[in-house]
């Protein structure tokens, strides 16, 4: 590349600044991706940004893989080069966007982080003896037992649960609302805080969760209080809510094979989202079967 090419990179951050008001922390980001395929075009020979063509692209790409850069970062990277082109048709620079097709390796999906039944049973096993404490017990009982997301969870009104019916009405995400059934545990745990509750001001009146100040608590708290307890009762450093949900779902599907049931109980739109779970109820049998098959078990010495 000529150092003309490299001032179209000047050149377009400050249309990001100038034009599209981006922060300056956002314009240095996309210099640095820019500067990632200039040093790529030098090291090709490539002297124009209009002789750069899709498949040099994803040769780009691919190196950028190839030397360690995440499928998000590289991703991210592709953008970068679009929105650029996308600048340079518009200035008459070119008459092609060759990043336009070209996608980011997947990235590998993560398996969600649960609690096996003994390690949610320890957790769960503290008693309850102050108002703080019996709340606490009963969030945690709940989202063990239903499966909510913390964003619903924080969300609850009285109205919502059903002791009687031994049910909870939550509103998930796209405004969906579904009916889901409490474990007697949590039925229990849920009695006794609200006699407690009884006692709080009566700040946010409708809130099923509150504080001392009787206002709704808020994710954050929430976050907190599961982490501290997790400490308290001697679990791995750090336990977030949405545990509770993964492990519910985990621990359902090692004992039924009801995917389309748990898909509704967790409110997935899309059954492929609840597909993960089956990956770690494989791990599970997995590791039952590598314990207990004669011919999994490898003879001590053994290659």
């Amino acid at each position: 590349m000529t150092s003309d090419q490299s001032v179209w990179i000047d050149r377009f951050v400050a249309h990001l600044s100038h034009e599209r008001r981006v922060s300056a922390h956002t314009g240095a980001a996309y210099r640095r991706d820019l500067s990632r395929l200039l040093g790529f075009c030098e090291r090709r020979g490539i002297r124009e940004w209009s002789a750069l063509d899709n498949v040099q692209v994803r040769a780009f790409a691919a190196a950028e893989h190839a030397g360690g850069l995440a499928p998000r970062s590289i991703q991210r990277r592709l953008s970068a080069v679009r929105t650029f082109y996308e600048f340079l048709l518009r200035e008459g620079c070119c008459r092609l966007n060759p990043a336009h097709e070209v996608r980011a390796p997947k990235s590998k999906k993560r398996l969600p982080t649960t609690l096996d039944a003994d390690e949610m049973g320890r957790l769960l096993d503290f008693k309850a003896d102050d108002p703080l404490s019996t709340r606490d017990k009963a969030i945690m009982e709940l989202f063990y037992s239903s499966g909510l997301r913390l964003s619903e969870l924080v969300g609850l009104d009285l109205p919502a649960v059903d002791l009687k019916d031994r049910t909870v009405r939550v509103d998930g995400k796209g405004s969906k609302t579904r009916i889901l059934p409490i474990g007697r545990f949590a039925v229990d745990a849920l009695q006794k805080w609200l006699r407690q509750r009884a006692t709080l001001p009566k700040f946010d009146g409708a809130a099923m969760f509150v504080g001392r100040n009787g206002r709704r608590l808020t994710p954050r708290a929430v976050q907190l209080r599961v982490n501290t307890w997790a400490r308290r009762m001697g679990l791995r450093a750090h336990v977030h809510p949405h545990m509770f949900r993964h492990s519910f779902a985990t621990h359902l599907l090692e004992s039924s094979t009801d995917l389309r049931g748990v898909q509704e109980l967790l409110g997935h739109a899309d059954i492929s989202t609840t597909q993960i779970y089956t990956h770690l109820d494989f791990q599970h049998l997995a590791k039952v079967y590598d314990a207990a098959h004669p011919r999994a078990r490898r003879r001590p010495g053994g290659a």
